[in-house]
């Protein structure tokens, strides 16, 4: 028996229809669905099916000495029992192994972890690797045709992360926990990726908590004659009112038109998709990372797109990309799909280009009724932003106008869309025409109004889910399958709230704290150097046992420094988790309202003066409470939800 492992029981299902002629018959093997023909089993795992572990010794928080669990054995235990007992049923029956699961770290390491399981009941049985992109008839009997040999290389490099990254999750977490008394499932994690990334959002708040705005005001003057417009005074914002207000005063009721300057402004089309481009154009349009990442694998599995993981921004040179426009001749996007047919196709190119994968692309058409709201939306910005890499220049017509009123210049600035190009596939966030009336050098106009309006400079935005992948690409900063997981542990932790992320007090008490004694975990350095040898692992440079070692010796160097300061420590966080649990003052005696418990262990706000004062608010039972920067209309408190 040939047996076929695949990442997923979803992507076992869909080849083992491909490979087969007639419909393959499934059968239930311990509670897992495996797919028989032609002497073939194809059989889905459910990812990861064994994890990285301390022995049980190491279980207790309390009586484990931190600096020997960053030395301790590090041991692999099943994580889904049904599906290894199944693979070891179906493995020591096998007469040959395909691993064909997805092809990055993760997914070598995924297969190489079943290889493993099979091995120790079928020591001898030949294995071979499959590579796909997209899971379609024509590329999974390619790939199938000409198998290669599986990389455990790539595969070590994967699991050097896992090992890492519990080693760096469980001394972090553990010390800094311990330290604040917060223990069970209120425990403050920290972790290698983790740290750096919220302390750029900690950093960013801070930023904002000291900005001081600075007043300003901007002159505005309504023009007509033959249409109506607003200019602006050329100077811009004006930082002294009373010189505004001395320029407002002289103006006139006319104002001649003192210049005309037409231009014209294109655009260049966008690259094609990597995995950061595409969360952040997915981000755009209202749907999360992590949200956009689970619909994209939902695609790819059945066959809709490719592969959605991938640094790649050139397509390759073996990716049909005509044909893959011309599948949509009959589908609701014909009239694009012809078009481009119509003339030369030429795309456009990043500057990152791979090997493993090509960037992300349409496989197979789709109709709406297939799919649900929001799978439909990210399966339309892939097919859009695809069309739109092979399209032209967007073109603007621009108008810059000055008008001179009593001595002051104004002006105005227009454009006219005049040449769509490549924003008629790919419809999102169009700037708008802004249409000035037709005007001739020396013409006069009537001044309608004149306007002072003040205002106030802003402090520097909060990053959105989509900005802040970028950043953490740019700083090497976990990876393009890690980076909208470690930002939706950010959320799960209540380090952060809304979108764009707001941080929360016990986000900035635990950063402050590591900043002040350990900046080390709070810098991007650090976790780069590491990901880059990760690399170096999966290119055969240097081994999995030399890195994991080197991030042993990181990690004794920077708990030397929290272990040093461990009192400071634990009253810096104390006080600042002190801090996020304050959400008012109280109305009967002006003391701090916090969140408490009873003794019974349900929730609700009292005074921190208590028993002296007995005012209460209660909590719902349930759900995780975030202190905000909103306010309760009946109380006057900071709202939490």
């Amino acid at each position: 028996m040939h047996l076929i492992i695949t990442e997923k029981h979803d992507a076992a299902k869909r080849i083992a229809a491909i490979l087969s002629e007639k419909k393959p018959a499934k059968e239930r093997i311990n509670g897992v669905d495996a797919y028989k023909f032609d002497g073939k089993t194809v059989m889905g795992l459910s990812g990861h099916i064994v994890e990285v572990d301390f022995p049980k010794d190491y279980n207790n928080w309390q009586k484990t000495d931190l600096k020997e669990l960053i030395h301790a054995e590090v041991q692999t235990t099943p994580t889904h029992a049904n599906i290894v007992t199944a693979l070891r049923k179906l493995g020591k029956e096998a007469e040959y192994l395909t691993i064909a699961t997805d092809y990055d770290r993760e997914g070598e390491l995924i297969g190489v972890e079943a290889l493993n399981v099979i091995k120790k009941v079928n020591p001898e049985v030949p294995a071979d690797r499959v590579r796909y992109s997209t899971i379609t008839p024509a590329e999974i009997k390619k790939a199938f045709a000409s198998p290669a040999n599986i990389d455990f290389n790539l595969a070590a490099a994967g699991e050097s992360r896992q090992v890492i990254d519990l080693i760096w999750g469980a001394v972090l977490t553990r010390f800094v926990s311990l330290s604040s008394g917060r223990l069970g499932d209120k425990f403050l994690s920290v972790g290698r990726v983790q740290s750096p990334t919220l302390a750029i959002i900690v950093n960013r708040e801070k930023e904002r908590d000291v900005f001081v705005p600075v007043p300003y005001w901007e002159l505005f003057a309504t023009l007509v004659n033959g249409g109506e417009f607003e200019a602006q005074h050329k100077k811009g914002r004006f930082l002294d009112k009373n010189e505004a207000e001395q320029i407002k005063a002289k103006l006139g009721s006319t104002g001649t038109v003192k210049s005309i300057v037409l231009g014209k402004r294109n655009e260049k089309p966008p690259i094609p998709f990597n995995t950061t481009e595409f969360l952040r154009a997915a981000s755009s349009i209202g749907i999360s990372a992590a949200n956009a990442m689970r619909i994209a694998e939902f695609l790819y599995v059945n066959g809709y797109i490719s592969y959605p993981r991938t640094d790649n921004t050139v397509y390759p040179a073996t990716l049909d990309t005509k044909d893959i426009i011309a599948s949509f001749l009959n589908t609701e996007f014909h009239a694009y799909s012809q078009k481009l047919l119509s003339g030369k196709l030429e795309p456009t190119r990043g500057k990152k280009e791979t090997t493993d994968h090509p960037p992300i692309h349409p496989a197979t058409p789709a109709k709406r009724s297939q799919l649900k709201d929001d799978e439909w939306k990210i399966y339309e910005l892939v097919v859009r932003r695809f069309f739109a890499t092979f399209a032209g220049e967007t073109q603007w017509e621009t108008m810059a106008v000055t008008v001179d009123i009593s001595g002051e210049e104004f002006g105005a600035n227009g454009a006219r869309l005049v040449e769509p190009g490549w924003r008629w596939y790919y419809s999102y966030n169009v700037p708008e025409d802004r249409i000035l009336p037709q005007l001739r050098e020396g013409q006069v106009l009537t001044v309608k109004e004149v306007n002072l309006i003040g205002k106030e400079t802003q402090p520097p935005s909060r990053y959105g889910q989509g900005h802040l992948i970028k950043i953490m690409e740019d700083m090497g900063i976990g990876t393009k399958s890690t980076r909208h997981e470690i930002i939706s542990k950010l959320y799960s932790r209540a380090y952060v709230v809304g979108n764009p992320l707001q941080p929360t007090k016990t986000a900035y008490a635990v950063i402050e704290a590591l900043e002040k004694y350990a900046n080390t975990i709070t810098k991007p350095e650090m976790t780069s150097k590491l990901e880059q040898d990760m690399d170096e692992i999966s290119e055969g440079k240097i081994t999995e046992e030399y890195v994991v070692n080197e991030s042993k010796d990181m990690l004794e160097e920077v708990f030397s420094d929290l272990f040093k300061n461990k009192e400071l420590i634990s009253e810096s966080l104390k006080n600042g988790l002190y801090e996020d649990r304050i959400i008012g003052t109280c109305k009967k005696c002006s003391s701090d309202l916090i969140i408490r418990k009873s003794r019974k262990g349900s929730r609700f706000i009292g005074c921190s003066s208590y028993p002296k004062c007995d005012f209460i608010l209660p909590l719902p039972k349930s759900g995780q409470i975030v202190i905000t920067d909103k306010q309760c209309e009946d109380h006057g408190l900071i709202l939490s939800k």
